[in-house]
């Protein structure tokens, strides 16, 4: 794989994780802040790995992949600085996952948790909201604070 096919595939999970948020939220603007690639098995996972280190450094390993600071990449939903690579899980069969920053995460967790593909996921030191929609190979992701805000990037 080349860097240029990683950048493709990349800007594709973003677009087709907006299109996806499109459907479900108003907030149509809300701008990308991270993104993350399922690899599909241990041979696909080692080359995104060995590519995305051509574009970015390593800032956090996490038990599901690293976490990269890569070069800005201009998407449809703004400029991505955070690329994840997530080692092969069966329960990850999408391409990945983009997530989305939101202004007013309160009124965003009332007026849409409730609602069908929307799951709260409690972590550690955060919580995000999933959305999922058996209509899009990919998923998305809202975090209270956002991936950038946490590890204190600009």
């Amino acid at each position: 794989m080349k860097v240029e096919d990683l950048k493709i595939k990349v800007k594709s999970i973003v677009e087709k994780a907006t299109a996806l948020k499109n459907k479900h939220i108003n907030n149509k603007n809300a701008p990308v802040n991270y993104a993350c690639i399922f690899s599909q098995s241990k041979k696909g996972y080692d080359e995104l790995v060995k590519v995305t280190k051509k574009i970015g450094k390593v800032i956090k390993e996490t038990p599901t992949g690293p976490l990269f600071h890569i070069e800005p990449l201009q998407t449809v939903s703004g400029v991505l600085k955070l690329l994840k690579i997530r080692i092969p899980d069966s329960t990850r069969t999408e391409l990945g996952d983009a997530d989305f920053t939101i202004s007013n995460f309160l009124k965003f967790e009332k007026e849409y948790l409730s609602k069908p593909g929307f799951k709260l996921i409690q972590k550690e030191n955060f919580y995000m909201i999933e959305l999922m929609d058996s209509d899009f190979d990919v998923r998305v992701y809202f975090s209270n604070p956002p991936l950038d805000v946490q590890l204190h990037i600009r």
